[in-house]
């Protein structure tokens, strides 16, 4: 981690800053690198003033603390820093872990469902119901369709099996295909 300290209305302190840096190396553990530290330390009258800010890993955090006494005041700064970090943490890793997308669906690795997960988890309800009118035609047709609409799936029979067919949109912007087989 990158780390730099500004001293505004005080004179520069060899041991402020380096307790600012120690302070900051508990951070180490959370943050990728390269990740960038600017603590800037400021005395107004009897008000001590830390202000911390870091970036990292595609989001920028700040924390802002005054007391009586810098020590405390960095300490406080340090705290807040912490909580936001932990915050932004575990909510990115909600949004990309695959754990999270399965938390729902709880299955061994084998494929099968485990009975412990199932006896605590609450079963699924279907909480909406649409009814979705299919019309006749080809799978070529139902691709022209799909490009129309903005919806991420279309319901159609295939006129020459005349089997309802399901064609989705996937993320790559290409298209696949559900045929049932008896």
């Amino acid at each position: 981690m990158q780390k730099s300290v500004t001293f505004i209305s005080l004179a520069p302190s060899e041991s402020l800053k380096t307790y600012a840096f120690e302070k900051l190396d508990r951070f180490d553990k959370y943050l990728a690198n390269p990740a960038k530290a600017n603590v800037v330390l400021t005395v107004e009258k009897f008000r001590h003033i830390a202000e911390i800010g870091i970036s990292a890993d595609g989001f920028m955090i700040n924390a802002h603390e005054e007391t009586s006494d810098m020590y405390s005041a960095i300490d406080m700064a340090l705290d807040k820093l912490d909580k936001q970090i932990k915050k932004n943490k575990k909510r990115y890793k909600k949004s990309r872990s695959t754990a999270a997308r399965l938390k729902t669906f709880p299955y061994e690795e084998n494929g099968a469902a485990s009975s412990g997960d199932l006896e605590h988890e609450p079963m699924p309800r279907v909480m909406k119901i649409q009814n979705i009118e299919f019309k006749p035609m080809d799978v070529d047709e139902a691709v022209l369709q799909m490009r129309l609409i903005k919806d991420s799936f279309l319901v159609f029979t295939d006129a020459q099996t005349q089997q309802v067919n399901v064609l989705y949109r996937l993320k790559d912007g290409h298209f696949g295909l559900i045929q049932p087989s008896l």
